[in-house]
């Protein structure tokens, strides 16, 4: 069972006017014991209850019927961190929306920059969000409170909310960030303070442990979609004609096979859960069934994930970036340069386009469905914070809105495809490329 912290007691009603009767008409308040269940598998929860222990399950999330903070009294801060997603407008909309409008909470702040406006070494000042600032925002891409990456103190961050007498945080961000906000929660446990920091998971690569998918993931493979439509006419276009896409995919390859399958153009898909060969002796490796692709067909459409194929590098030294994540080698080019070494090698003339569009597509407004998806992330986080629920994620699992502890979802291992599970089997039954290239 995975366990929320807590402020303290909620003792103050909630200006939400919903019911705690069933079958009026009205939606009913959320109570404490409802929860949902981690495993979807009738005969998992049955050995479970058999062997006398209770199944592992998440905090379902909705208004609760009494809160932890007086509304009227309640201060908001809100702060994006790490790369750029699509979504991250329409999240700070939909949390200064809810705030405003279902708790009447009117005094939001908007962090600069992510932690670093945080720092008052930074001197960057706080934007006080309204509805009327935010109204239109969830048209446009990026974020417009910005975004950085990089640590900065927790006990320079726990000061200035001190100093601001902010209540409730609001992170919105990825690994580094929830590690970020974690750290902060601990300093304000260690000083016995009564703030809120609440997570909503922002990764464009789909790969945070125990949530279903995040805001942004959805928009992200389907504007690869018509990238990968166009790649696929230059690649028919030309005698040989290879077109290699470079999609985001740090260490899960989520966005990739996403995109495989969405495309039926899609011959490879290579991702960082699979290991390959680029030749073998057997000619089962990625380069010995590329030039078997091209003699039967005379073109292939390639898509690989930009965490693939790290073994390949292992002499070179990993680097680690601000937010602390390892800095992966170039897999899209290496993969066109020894594509093109082959082919010349075998005196087999290609045509070989090279296409990273990572940047274009981190920045894209959502899309209808992850724009749908926001509105709900950030209401049921909005119901959590003033219900003093702390060091918590929002998240979403067997269709239903849940929270988890921060240290559960992010400071673990991240969310990966099973290369023997049922989705990977349907990729490759999409792009019909061999089970393996080792």
């Amino acid at each position: 069972m995975f366990t929320v912290s807590k402020l303290g007691d909620c003792k103050i009603k909630s200006p939400m006017q919903l019911s705690t009767q069933k079958n009026d008409g009205i939606y009913d308040f959320v109570t404490d014991d409802e929860r949902i269940l981690y495993s979807n598998s009738f005969n998992e929860v049955m050995e479970t209850v058999a062997k006398g222990e209770t199944p592992i399950s998440f905090e379902k999330i909705g208004p609760k019927e009494f809160l932890y903070f007086e509304p009227a009294k309640t201060k908001v801060a809100i702060v994006t961190c790490g790369g750029l997603c699509p979504g991250l407008n329409n999240v700070i909309r939909g949390l200064v929306v809810q705030l405003w409008n279902a708790y009447k909470v009117q005094r939001i702040l908007g962090i600069q920059f992510g932690y670093a406006g945080l720092n008052p070494r930074n001197s960057l000042p706080f934007i006080e969000l309204t509805p009327d600032l935010v109204d239109n925002i969830h048209k446009e891409g990026g974020s417009i409170l910005g975004s950085s990456r990089g640590e900065q103190s927790p006990e320079v961050i726990v000061d200035t909310l001190e100093r601001n007498n902010i209540n409730i945080l609001f992170c919105v961000g990825g690994d580094g960030t929830l590690r970020g906000a974690h750290a902060i929660a601990q300093e304000i446990t260690k000083r016995n303070l009564k703030i809120s920091i609440a997570g909503i998971p922002k990764t464009v690569d789909n790969d945070i442990n125990y949530i279903t998918k995040s805001f942004g993931f959805e928009s992200a493979f389907t504007a690869a979609q018509s990238i990968i439509l166009n790649a696929h006419h230059e690649a028919k276009g030309a005698q040989n004609g290879i077109a290699l896409i470079k999609l985001m995919g740090r260490d899960s390859g989520f966005i990739a096979a996403y995109a495989a399958m969405a495309v039926p153009d899609v011959n490879i898909v290579i991702v960082p859960e699979m290991d390959f060969d680029l030749e073998n002796k057997k000619n089962t490796g990625l380069l010995n069934y590329l030039e078997e692709r091209l003699c039967n067909k005379q073109h292939a459409v390639i898509v690989v994930a930009e965490g693939a194929g790290q073994n390949l590098f292992e002499h070179v030294d990993k680097e680690i970036d601000a937010s602390g994540n390892v800095l992966h080698a170039d897999i899209g080019t290496f993969l066109r340069d020894k594509i093109k070494d082959y082919f010349q090698k075998k005196n087999i003339p290609i045509a070989i386009k090279y296409i990273d569009p990572s940047y274009i597509i981190r920045s894209i407004p959502a899309n209808a469905n992850d724009s749908k998806f926001c509105v709900q992330l950030t209401t049921n986080a909005v119901h959590a914070a003033m219900a003093g629920r702390t060091d918590f994620l929002v998240g979403y699992w067997n269709n239903a809105f849940t929270i988890l502890p921060i240290e559960a979802a992010a400071l673990g291992e991240r969310k990966k495809i099973d290369i023997e599970g049922d989705f990977w089997f349907n990729v490759l039954e999409a792009t019909r490329q061999p089970n393996s290239f080792k």
